[in-house]
């Protein structure tokens, strides 16, 4: 089973270059999306381009043109929830979880903790965030039920996944606290997937649109699969496509077992 999550900056305008191409070719079992940034009212051209083989479940923000996230999936789920029972964060849209037999997958958009003057004034929000997912996941877990938890989480874990790690200590997506929050989801028994596959440099899956930085493979790694204990048995790959264009993310993923939803 093939499981693929991908910040795609937009949903509208990735579907102008070539979405339903790599879709179909992707061969996916699942795909989670984040930064829709559309009412699901506004989608009905883009769900049509992507063909009627999918299951399609959508939670937007409720502020327009912002936030967002989609789930694509061949295979039926039992249940489809949007809500952390908390106003703030729901009323942004960030986050599905869903039920297929077993497994828990849950596709999420993190905030971005810089704050409208980049002076990092969102990060409090930001870990109040993971906080709160993570204990929605927890029961689930401890009961070792399969989880996966896959999206853009905004924020690079070790220097070995940005580019510049000395020059970004005081950016968000890479403060001591942030990172932090993410070393104590691994201390609780997440695997970070990729790593457990790729313990190289050079390995990111977001970029800045200034001209030449993609190019010049000078990225952050911000986009994860992370499994617990339940799940991390049934892995068989992790994988980042660094090829695949049409949003400032490229697509990641994990190869599993079909027996972790059963």
């Amino acid at each position: 089973m093939k499981i693929v999550s991908w910040n795609v900056n937009g949903l509208r305008s990735v579907l102008g270059k070539g979405f339903c191409t790599w879709l179909a070719e992707e061969r996916a079992d699942i795909v989670g999306i984040q930064e829709v940034r559309a009412q699901e009212a506004q989608l009905g051209p883009c769900l049509e381009s992507i063909g009627g083989a999918w299951l399609r479940a959508f939670s937007s923000a409720e502020r327009p043109g912002y936030s967002g996230v989609g789930l694509l999936s061949r295979l039926p789920a039992d249940r489809v929830t949007t809500s952390m029972k908390d106003a703030a964060f729901d009323a942004e849209g960030r986050v599905q979880i869903a039920r297929f037999g077993r497994l828990t997958l849950a596709n999420v958009y993190f905030p971005n903790g810089s704050g409208q003057n980049r002076d990092n004034s969102r990060i409090p929000f930001k870990l109040a965030f993971y906080r709160r997912l993570f204990d929605v996941l927890e029961p689930r877990k401890r009961r070792g039920d399969p989880i996966l938890v896959m999206g853009d989480f905004n924020t690079a874990h070790r220097e070995i996944d940005l580019a510049r790690p000395k020059e970004n200590v005081k950016t968000s997506g890479f403060t001591s606290e942030e990172r932090e929050e993410l070393d104590r989801w691994i201390r609780a028994g997440y695997v970070d997937t990729f790593r457990a596959f790729e313990s190289g440099p050079g390995h990111y899956s977001w970029w800045s649109q200034r001209f030449g930085v993609r190019a010049k493979n000078v990225g952050w790694r911000i986009d994860y699969v992370l499994a617990s204990e339940g799940a991390a048995k049934h892995l068989k790959r992790a994988f980042l496509s660094p090829h695949v264009t049409g949003s400032d993310h490229c697509p990641v993923g994990v190869e599993v077992e079909d027996a972790i939803v059963g």
